[in-house]
């Protein structure tokens, strides 16, 4: 968004507290607007104010201000990339099961110091499950869902069950089970020695 020949002014309106409340204006090149309007016009986005907010959550909940666009993005501490699953699948379907296993373990490690030194938490106290599960589904590792003692992972981006038993078993300090052997993938806990787990 510049400043240029072709602009249009948005107001934008901060419905929240009262004593908070500002008025925003941004310009925005005619092309943007446009863009803007075809979203709306067809029902992808409510309108600008949604949209802008939206932009902000994902903004936020990325950490994009920490990337170094493009082609370096980092978070946290990890570096991320995009990856196809088509891509990540060809690499799975080369290891034989036990293999499969083992590197569902060392991708688990891997996620539990990430998300414990980006969040600062213990990822092996199930009260903190929740946050760790939205971490996942913000890197895009699909939709997780806990209920009582299983753990639901809808649009898995590894379709492979015991590849997240393990993922899950050394991220979580559990021990998982799955139940079943296509997405959705249901795993059951069979184990969570939380007690152990200091606070």
């Amino acid at each position: 968004m510049h400043r240029g020949r072709n602009t249009e002014n948005v107001d934008v309106r901060n419905k929240g507290n009262k004593k908070t409340t500002r008025r925003t204006t941004i310009i925005l090149e005619r092309e943007e607007r446009e863009f803007i309007d075809t979203l709306i016009r067809e029902g992808r986005e409510l309108g600008i104010k949604p949209l802008i907010s939206k932009m902000l959550e994902i903004y936020r909940g990325l950490m994009i201000y920490d990337w170094r666009f493009p082609g370096e993005y980092y978070f946290g501490i990890s570096r991320v990339a995009f990856v196809n699953v088509e891509l990540l699948n060809i690499l799975m379907q080369q290891r034989k099961p036990e293999e499969k296993r083992q590197l569902g373990k060392r991708i688990g490690e891997a996620l539990k110091v990430s998300i414990e030194t980006t969040l600062d938490i213990q990822t092996g106290k199930r009260k903190n499950w929740e946050k760790v599960f939205r971490r996942l589904e913000l890197q895009g590792f699909g939709d997780f869902y806990l209920k009582d003692k299983y753990v639901l992972i809808k649009t898995p981006f590894i379709n492979y069950p015991e590849v997240w038993a393990s993922i899950l078993g050394e991220l979580l300090e559990s021990k998982f089970e799955p139940k079943t052997s296509i997405p959705p993938l249901v795993l059951e806990i069979k184990e969570n020695p939380e007690s152990s787990v200091p606070d």
